[in-house]
C-alpha cells in the first residue's frame, strides 16, 4: 500500500542534523568502552614436560597451581580402580573435598586400606564396587594398600589447589582453562625423598597457551611393584586369608 505523504511526520529545520549528531556521539561511545573498559579475561592452558633428576621424562608426577580465582564449584568425584592385582591409576591426583569410589575389577577380592594421616580408612573384602564412595577431606598424600596383596602399591594425592595434572608415561601434563594471573607452581612424585612435595616457583599466565619444562628431585620412574609369581604354596596361604577375613 502506498505511503501518504500527508500522514508522514514533518522533520523541521535542523531537526534531521541532530539527530545524526546524537547517533555519532552514540557511535563514539560504544567504540571508546569496547577499547577501554576491561573485557572478559580469556582463559589459557598450560603443556608441562616433567623431567627426573637426570632429565628424564617422568611418569605418574603431579602439577598444581595455586592462583589467582579458586574453583568454587564442588570438585567431581574420582574412581581408583583395581585391575591385574595393581591400583589403577598408580597415581591420582584430586581436590580435597573429592569423593573416590575404589571398584574392584579384578575377578577375585581385595582388602584397600590407608593408614595415611590425611585419610585412615578400610574397605573389607570385596568384589565389584562398595556402595559408598571414600570422601578424602583433607590435603596431603594418602598411600594405599591392599591387606591380601600386600605388593599392591597407589597413591591419591589431595590438594588444595584447584588446578592440577598428572603426567602420562612420556612426562607431559597439560591443564587447560587457566585465567590470567600468577600461579604458585607444587611438583610431586612417588619417587621424591620422604614423598613431599616441592615448590617450583612462579608462572606468569597472559591468556596464551604456555609450554614449560620442570625437573623433580624425583631419582626416576616409580613403577608399581609387580605381582610375586604363583605358586600352590602363595595360593594357598593367600585362599587362607580369603577365608579368615570373611
Amino acid at each position: 500500500m502506498a505511503c501518504n505523504p500527508v500522514d508522514a511526520p514533518a522533520v523541521g529545520p535542523g531537526q534531521g542534523s541532530r539527530m545524526t549528531g546524537r547517533n555519532s556521539r552514540l557511535l563514539s561511545l560504544v567504540l571508546f568502552a569496547a577499547l577501554v573498559l576491561p573485557g572478559p579475561a580469556h582463559a589459557a592452558a598450560l603443556h608441562a614436560d616433567l623431567l627426573d633428576a637426570a632429565g628424564q621424562p617422568l611418569a605418574d608426577a603431579v602439577i598444581s597451581l595455586n592462583g589467582p580465582l579458586d574453583a568454587s564449584q564442588a570438585p567431581p568425584p574420582a574412581l581408583m580402580d583395581q585391575r591385574d592385582k595393581q591400583f589403577q591409576p598408580h597415581v591420582l591426583a584430586v581436590r580435597t573435598g573429592t569423593l573416590v569410589s575404589f571398584p574392584n575389577s579384578d575377578d577375585i577380592r581385595h582388602q584397600v586400606y590407608s593408614f595415611s594421616p590425611a585419610k585412615r580408612f578400610e574397605l573389607r573384602l570385596y568384589q565389584g564396587t562398595p556402595s559408598e564412595p571414600v570422601l578424602f577431606d583433607k590435603p596431603g598424600l594418602v598411600v594405599l594398600g591392599c591387606n591380601i596383596h600386600d605388593w599392591m602399591l597407589g597413591y591419591i594425592y589431595v590438594t588444595d589447589d584447584p588446578w592440577f595434572a598428572v603426567s602420562d608415561e612420556n612426562g607431559r601434563a597439560a591443564i587447560a582453562g587457566l585465567p590470567a594471573g600468577r600461579y604458585a607452581v607444587t611438583l610431586w612424585h612417588p619417587g621424591n625423598p620422604q614423598l613431599l612435595p616441592q615448590a617450583a616457583g612462579e608462572l606468569q599466565v597472559q591468556g596464551q597457551t604456555l609450554s614449560q619444562r620442570f625437573t623433580l628431585a624425583s631419582s626416576g620412574p616409580a613403577e608399581p611393584p609387580a605381582p610375586p609369581a604363583p605358586s600352590a604354596f602363595g595360593e594357598a596361604f593367600r585362599k587362607a586369608a580369603e577365608d579368615a577375613a570373611q
